[in-house]
C-alpha cells in the first residue's frame, strides 16, 4: 500500500472516530474529513498517476 493510500485510509478512520466522539452537530466536520482527505490525496497525484489509477479501476470493474 502506498503512502498516499495509507493517508486516505487514515483520513476515513479519523472521520469515523470523530463521528463517534463528537456531538451530533459535528457530523459535517466528520463527513468533511472522511471525504476531504481521500479527495485531497487524489488531487495530489500527478496527471500520469491519475490516468493509471483510472485505467486500473476500470479494468477491475470489467473483470
Amino acid at each position: 500500500m502506498t503512502n498516499r493510500a495509507k493517508l486516505a485510509v487514515g483520513g476515513v478512520v479519523a472521520g469515523l472516530i470523530l463521528l463517534l466522539l463528537l456531538p451530533s452537530g459535528a457530523f459535517w466536520v466528520a463527513l468533511l474529513v472522511m471525504v476531504g482527505v481521500p479527495v485531497g490525496a487524489y488531487l495530489l497525484l500527478d496527471p500520469s498517476q491519475r490516468k493509471r489509477l483510472r485505467r486500473v479501476s476500470r479494468k477491475e470493474l470489467h473483470r
